[in-house]
């Protein structure tokens, strides 16, 4: 079991895949980084080496992963917030801060409609 930044990749998946399981990889950056090392996308994750692993390990520090990015994007948040920005008010009422509609949708950040009174379901 190959782990890289403190996350365990699952041994069965092909390595392209394996890498966006660390928080901050995604699929575009998982290819560069294998174009990068030189390894093949599709050699499954068991079948690396300790040296291919140690490899990926060095390509996969050069960005901020992991724990790192999370309290990047916490604090970044934390910051609208303290400011009063308008998308941290939005933050702090839990609702859409990218300008989504909330009239008809946004049910995941309102929460279920209230019952309306007098009305049997």
């Amino acid at each position: 079991m190959a782990r890289i930044a403190g996350v365990n990749l699952p041994n069965d998946k092909r390595i392209e895949i394996g890498l966006r399981y660390i928080f901050g990889i995604g699929p575009t950056r998982a290819a560069e980084i294998i174009e990068k090392t030189g390894i093949s996308p599709d050699v499954r994750v068991k079948d690396l080496t300790e040296q291919e692993v140690a490899t990926l390990r060095r390509e996969v520090e050069d960005f901020v992963v992991e724990g790192d990015l999370r309290r990047r994007v916490f604090s970044s948040i934390q910051r609208l917030k303290d400011i009063n920005a308008y998308r941290g008010i939005r933050h702090k009422r839990r609702l859409p801060v990218r300008g989504q509609r909330t009239k008809s949708n946004a049910r995941t950040w309102k929460g279920p409609r209230p019952a309306k009174a007098g009305k049997k379901r």
